[in-house]
C-alpha cells in the first residue's frame, strides 16, 4: 500500500513536470490573439476629475497648492497687432472653409439632416419599447427593421403604379386639356371672360417655339439623362438615409452624452435637461407629423378611390409629401387634387373638394391635437415664417424641418434667454 502511494505520487509530479515543460514550449510560440471585444467610442469618464479632486482633498492640499502656483499661468493678448491681426485672418479663413464645405457636400448634408430627423422620429417608439423591458440594441433592430419593410413594401407596390401613372398622365394630357377646353365649365367661363383666345395663344406660341428649336431633341435627350441620374441618386439616397438612420438611433443617447460633456461642467446639468426636452420635442414632432401625413393621404386615397378621380395612387403621393409641411400643407395638397380632378370634370373635382376640406378640419381640431400632444406647440404665424424660410433656403427638406428647428428655438427662447432677462 505505501508502495502504491509513492507511485502515484511519481507520476503525478511527472505529469506536472510535462505540463510545466509543455507550457515553456508553448510560450516560446508565437501568440495567436484571440477573439477581443470590439473597441467602443464611450463617453469619457471623469478619473481624471476625481483623481485631482481626490489628490487636493486627502490632506496633501499645501501641496497641490504649490504645485497650481509654480505652473506658470499664460495669458494672451491682442493688443499685439500682429497677433490681432493673424488670429482675425484664421477665423475668416475657417468661416470660409465652413462655407465652402458646407456649399459643395452636395445633397449629403440633406441625407445627414434628414436620417437625424428620421431618428429622432423613431426614438419615441424605441424608448416605450425599453420601457416594456426591451434592450434598446433590440428594440432599434425591431423599430428599423419594421420601417425598412414599410419604405420597400412602399416602394415596391405604390413606385410602379406611380410610374405607370406618370407616364398615361403626360400621354393623356394633351387629349384631358383640349376636353378641358371643351367643356361646358370651361365655355361658360369663356363666355363670362373671354379667356379662350388666351389660352390658345399661349399653346400655339409654346409649340412653336419647341418645333422651331432646332435643339429641342438634344435638350429632351439630356432630360431624360437628367432625369435616370436623378432616379440613380433618389435610390442611392434613400438607401444611405436609411443606414445613417440606423446608426443615430442606435447611437443617439451616445451622441447627446458627447454633446453634453463638451459643454462646461458647471452647466452640464442645464445643457444635458434642454437636451433632452429639444430632442423630445422634435421627435414627438417627427413621429406625430408623420403619422397626421398617413392619415391625410389615406383619406384622400379613399375619396379618390370612390368618386373615380385620376391617378389616385400619384395624387395620394403628393398628398402625403405635402401633408408633412403644417397649415399650408394640406390646402396645398386639396388644391392640386382638385385641379387634377378638374381635368375630367367639375363634379369630380367638388366631389372631392368637400369632403376633402372637412377633413382638414376634424384634422385641425381634433386629431392633429391629440397625436400632436407631447410636442412643442409653434404659433400659426411663426410656422408660416419658418415654413417660408425654409423652403426658400432648403428647399422642400427646408420647409419640413422648419417647424422643430422653430420649435427648438422657441425651447430655448422659453428656458434660457426669457429666464435670463428676468434676472435683470
Amino acid at each position: 500500500m505505501p508502495q502504491l502511494k509513492t507511485d502515484a505520487s511519481n507520476f503525478m509530479s511527472h505529469l506536472r513536470h510535462l505540463a510545466a515543460a509543455q507550457r515553456k514550449k508553448y510560450q516560446k510560440l508565437p501568440q495567436i490573439p484571440g477573439a477581443q471585444p470590439r473597441p467602443r467610442f464611450d463617453p469619457p469618464t471623469n478619473s481624471s476629475v476625481r483623481a485631482e479632486s481626490d489628490f487636493a482633498f486627502s490632506g496633501n492640499s499645501a501641496e497641490h497648492e504649490a504645485r497650481l502656483s509654480a505652473q506658470p499661468v499664460q495669458h494672451y493678448s491682442l493688443s499685439n497687432p500682429v497677433l490681432a491681426g493673424f488670429m482675425l485672418t484664421v477665423g475668416v479663413g475657417l468661416a470660409l472653409l465652413g462655407w465652402y464645405i458646407l456649399t459643395n457636400v452636395g445633397a449629403l448634408s440633406g441625407w445627414i439632416v434628414g436620417a437625424l430627423f428620421i431618428a429622432l422620429g423613431l426614438d419615441p417608439a424605441v424608448r416605450r419599447l425599453e420601457k416594456m423591458g426591451l434592450p434598446r440594441i433590440a428594440g432599434v433592430a425591431l423599430v428599423v427593421s419594421i420601417f425598412a419593410l414599410a419604405v420597400v413594401g412602399l416602394v415596391s407596390w405604390v413606385v410602379p403604379k406611380i410610374a405607370n401613372q406618370t407616364v398615361q398622365f403626360i400621354s393623356d394630357f394633351p387629349h384631358e386639356f383640349d376636353q378641358f377646353l371643351n367643356s361646358d365649365f370651361f365655355s361658360s367661363i369663356d363666355r363670362q371672360w373671354g379667356v379662350r383666345h388666351i389660352v390658345d395663344e399661349a399653346v400655339t406660341q409654346a409649340t412653336g417655339e419647341f418645333t422651331a428649336d432646332s435643339n429641342a431633341v438634344g435638350s429632351f435627350l439630356n432630360n431624360l439623362v437628367d432625369a435616370g441620374s436623378m432616379l440613380a441618386n433618389i435610390i442611392t439616397g434613400t438607401i444611405i438615409v436609411l443606414i445613417l438612420s440606423l446608426y443615430f438611433l442606435s447611437s443617439l443617447p451616445l451622441m447627446k452624452a458627447w454633446f453634453v460633456r463638451l459643454t462646461p461642467a458647471s452647466r452640464r446639468t442645464r445643457v444635458s435637461a434642454l437636451t433632452e426636452s429639444i430632442t423630445g420635442a422634435v421627435g414627438h414632432y417627427v413621429a406625430g407629423q408623420a403619422i397626421v401625413a398617413l392619415l391625410n393621404g389615406t383619406f384622400a386615397f379613399i375619396v379618390m378611390l370612390i368618386i373615380g378621380a385620376p391617378f389616385p395612387q400619384l395624387l395620394t403621393l403628393f398628398v402625403v409629401i405635402l401633408a408633412f409641411i403644417p397649415l399650408i400643407g394640406g390646402v396645398s395638397a386639396g388644391v392640386l387634387v382638385s385641379l387634377v380632378c378638374l381635368l375630367d370634370s367639375w363634379q369630380t373635382a367638388l366631389a372631392f373638394a368637400i369632403p376633402y376640406f372637412i377633413y382638414l378640419q376634424v384634422e385641425a381640431y381634433f386629431i392633429s391635437p391629440r397625436i400632436m400632444s407631447k410636442a412643442v406647440a409653434v404659433p400659426g404665424g411663426i410656422a408660416i415664417i419658418a415654413v417660408a424660410a425654409g423652403g426658400a433656403l432648403w428647399g422642400v427638406l427646408g420647409a419640413l424641418i422648419a417647424i422643430p428647428v422653430a420649435a427648438s428655438l422657441l425651447i430655448l427662447v422659453k428656458e434660457v434667454l426669457v429666464p435670463r432677462q428676468d434676472e435683470h
